[in-house]
């Protein structure tokens, strides 16, 4: 049996998955103004192929965190990690000829990449205990930015230089040396199970509801900034692809550090959920900032962009803990993947949505004012804070 410090190598091995299937879902948006020539795609069609990653991952995310929790993590990661490496494989060698096929694929990709969301969180919460879990879900979500970043850096150059069949190769092999590893490091689930207590279903409590549909508010700036950044600054400021790699790059990376800068702080006795209320409140100033900016000489544009990008990348590893927490024992899985399914579809409706405001408004400022928005209207969402409710309720000496 694994030692206490297995720990780590498990936290290593959620980091890989996660990696992995951000390097997909982050670097194929920023690839969009080569796949928008190369499959002669409309900006509205373009918006509706990437979105198909995020409606997949929500249509799917409750049944991976149900699955997860009844199965166990190890077979749920290893069934995720394989078949999307598959299915990358089948893509990088089967022309894709029509505008429904790649749809389809990228919500296949989205659907079946998924379920490293849940089973990787759940293998996290079991083996950290409660002290430790805010830093060791930082760390896994870290992976997000970190691995989107690779796909930013990596995946916009490989299809403009050698064509996307090289794009998701490189990504098909990415997945296969992460269940590689899964397969020989993470312990069978009985190994690191958890005793299911019997409580409420959570996706049964309002609560849990109200949490999770403000992540996918939260979520709307990240992914306006992921997905459009690139179109923004090609259409309305004349940039190429290396100045929109930059913001995401800036985006993903910095938040990357404030998830870990959070999570250490929220295991130190800082409150969840107002710190995600005031990081909610921050990145709705600075995405304002940022449509008031909109037609500002482009180095002004792109910090407000960049630090929009940033601050909604920094609460989720919080958050995912906290939903997690939530939940009790046994029942992780369900929660995480509430959360999960209510940020990607938020990364569904974005760049679905985007398109039809820039066909109603021409006005890119309107875009990041939404954008601004949207996490405004999270924060009343979020339920207040269990020690003040508990105070609250307690009767006067």
């Amino acid at each position: 049996m694994p030692g206490p410090n297995h720990r780590w190598i498990v936290l290593s091995l959620g980091v890989a998955a996660q990696a992995s299937f951000s390097a997909m879902f982050s670097g194929l948006p920023v690839t969009g103004v080569t796949m928008r020539a190369d499959y002669h795609l409309s900006t509205g069609r373009l918006g509706l192929v990437l979105g198909g990653l995020g409606l997949g991952v929500a249509i799917s995310e409750i049944g991976w965190g149900l699955l997860t929790d009844r199965y166990g993590d190890r077979r749920i990661l290893l069934t995720g990690l394989l078949s999307t490496g598959a299915l990358m494989t089948v893509m990088a060698l089967v022309p894709l000829r029509s505008v429904a096929a790649l749809a389809a694929c990228m919500v296949a990709a989205g659907a079946l990449g998924g379920s490293v969301n849940g089973s990787s969180g759940r293998a996290v919460m079991t083996w950290f205990a409660d002290g430790q879990r805010g830093f060791a879900m930082s760390v896994r979500q870290t992976a997000i930015p970190v691995g989107g970043a690779v796909g930013v850096a990596l995946l916009p150059w490989l299809a403009e230089a050698h064509g996307f069949a090289l794009v998701y190769g490189v990504l098909a092999g990415f997945f296969a040396l992460t269940a590689a590893a899964t397969w020989r490091w993470l312990p069978a689930a009985e190994v690191a199970a958890v005793v299911r207590e019997r409580s409420a279903s959570p996706l049964r409590r309002w609560d849990v509801w109200r949490f999770a549909l403000a992540g996918g508010l939260l979520t709307v700036p990240q992914f306006a900034v992921l997905a459009f950044s690139a179109i923004f600054l090609h259409d309305v400021k004349g940039e190429g692809v290396a100045l929109a790699g930059l913001v995401v790059l800036i985006a993903q990376l910095g938040g990357g550090a404030a998830r870990v800068w959070t999570g250490r702080l929220s295991d130190r006795g800082g409150d969840r959920r107002t710190m995600i209320k005031g990081i909610g409140v921050l990145i709705a100033v600075v995405m304002a900032g940022a449509a008031v900016l909109t037609h500002a000489p482009t180095p002004l544009t792109v910090a407000a962009l960049a630090l929009g990008g940033l601050l909604a990348n920094a609460w989720h590893g919080v958050a995912y803990t906290e939903i997690a927490v939530m939940a009790g024992p046994g029942r992780e899985g369900a929660a995480l993947g509430l959360e999960g399914t209510t940020l990607f579809a938020a990364g569904f409706l974005t760049p679905v949505l985007i398109p039809v405001v820039l066909a109603a408004t021409s006005s890119w400022t309107v875009v990041w004012a939404l954008a601004a928005l949207a996490p405004l209207l999270a924060v009343p969402l979020i339920p207040g804070s269990p020690r003040r409710m508990a105070a609250a309720e307690a009767p006067a000496a």
